[in-house]
């Protein structure tokens, strides 16, 4: 294990890297329950999804480790996972069978970008101020989706959305905002999961009492704790529907999203952990990790889930130490027996995950920082790509016009050069994507 590993040659230990595994474990737990909780909405079996999801934890997690020997964890991605359910299928064209066929292909086109290493030419030509306004605006999204499940935002017919009335469950949820919210201030290790499960057990007892004093209970037991796993979604893709010209932006869109969270993530945590090639200045085996990757969005499409990426979450394992693909080896080992538990975890209400998808909603904020806001040659698509994400709830419309609009900027002040060719290309399908609604409706 240790020569597989280099364990000496990287200064750790199999103690360290259990440790990290488990730190890494702990900070993205969350996924397991708030991941079938977004997809139920596009008409999925949360069970099943629970099942698919834990499954592209495992072995996408433990691959990362034996391939590219990186403590980085893979998961279905938080943004993407929103990008399915409300722009693809919720208030989109695409049943969700064929969505997640448009997940393989978009898996099977990443794999072949990566061998043939064209990824590199589509991520520098996206505009960063663009790809940080994305980030930035679909945690606005999520956090908006948080706030919607829990009720704490409401339908109004003249302001379009408004604060609702104050209730017992809006009690509960602002008390664990906060209180998870000080777990993480405090560094506590999982605050997330804890924040789930404390908040789900204080609903049930509330539940309960409200419903003895003549109430309507908002929180019921669990059926049960153990159950085989969920085949609902599993290999349940519609490949050949998704082969259609109308769900080509869609793969499009799942593409680039992927490509550049798994890129940024990968920056971040190297720079962390000190995995940068000193003679490229480039990640350590970026391109192995890049492969795993895109292995990761293709079985997410097979198994019944949103596409794979890389987790900033693995930092926490780097910081404790982990230095070596044990680390994500350990961690997706780890989730392999939440597949027999959902009954359990079906029962958490969303009371519990709504503070959870605020939080990670202010978690991608940070993107903003790198944005010269002075500089509005580059700050009107960022915000352009950031606000409109949320206000329309859809992920593809905030990009498409980030991109046109830094074009369009370029353009019009003279810079040609500074637009690179696969820019054009990438605003072909942009603004294939704007007027595909009106293909379709003629």
């Amino acid at each position: 294990m240790e020569n597989f590993f280099k364990l000496k040659e990287k200064g750790t230990t199999v103690g360290t890297e259990v440790r990290a595994g488990i730190a890494t474990f702990l900070t993205m737990a969350y996924i397991i329950v708030v991941n079938p909780d977004i997809l139920s909405a596009a008409g999925m079996s949360f069970a099943g999804v629970l099942f698919a999801t834990v499954l592209v934890c495992a072995i996408s997690s433990i691959l990362m480790g034996l391939v590219a020997n990186l403590p980085f964890a893979v998961a279905p991605g938080m943004g993407i996972n929103a990008f399915f359910t409300f722009t693809l299928v919720a208030y989109g064209p695409l049943s969700w069978e064929t969505a997640l066929g448009a997940v393989f292909i978009s898996g099977i086109v990443f794999i072949l970008l990566s061998l043939f290493k064209v990824r590199e030419l589509i991520v520098t030509a996206i505009p960063a101020s663009v790809r940080y306004g994305v980030a930035a605006g679909i945690g606005l999204f999520l956090a908006f989706i948080g706030l919607q499940n829990v009720g704490f935002i409401v339908d109004q017919p003249a302001t379009l959305v408004t604060h609702a009335d104050m209730n017992v469950q809006l009690v509960i949820f602002i008390l664990a905002l906060i209180v998870t919210g000080w777990m993480i201030i405090k560094k506590v290790k999982g605050a997330l999961v804890i924040g789930i499960i404390g908040t789900s057990i204080v609903s049930l007892i509330v539940s309960t009492i409200v419903a003895a004093a003549g109430g309507t209970a908002f929180v019921s037991m669990p059926e049960g704790v153990f159950a085989a796993p969920n085949l609902d979604v599993f290999f349940k893709l519609d490949i050949l529907g998704a082969l259609s010209v109308g769900v080509i932006v869609p793969i499009f869109t799942l593409l680039f999203t992927d490509m550049f969270d798994s890129i940024s993530t990968f920056v971040g945590v190297s720079e962390v952990g000190g995995f940068i090639d000193e003679k490229t200045g480039q990640p350590e085996n970026v391109g192995k990790a890049l492969f795993v990757d895109a292995i990761s969005t293709t079985i997410s499409g097979l198994f019944g889930t949103s596409s794979g990426t890389t987790y900033i979450e693995s930092a926490a394992g780097v910081e404790e130490g982990g230095r070596s693909g044990l680390t994500a080896v350990v961690t997706g080992l780890l989730f392999i027996p939440f597949m027999f538990l959902s009954p359990l975890l079906a029962f958490i209400p969303d009371v519990a995950t709504a503070p959870v998808f605020v939080l990670i909603g202010l978690f991608m904020m940070a993107p903003l920082l790198k944005v010269d806001w002075k500089d509005f040659e580059v700050a009107i698509p960022a915000f352009l790509a950031f606000i409109l994400i949320p206000l329309t709830y859809s992920i593809t419309i905030g990009i498409v016009w980030g991109f046109l609009s830094y074009t369009g900027i370029k353009l019009l002040l003279g810079k040609f050069s500074e637009v690179p060719p696969m820019l054009w290309i990438v605003n072909a399908f942009a603004i294939l994507a704007l007027v595909a609604p009106f293909l379709g409706a003629a």
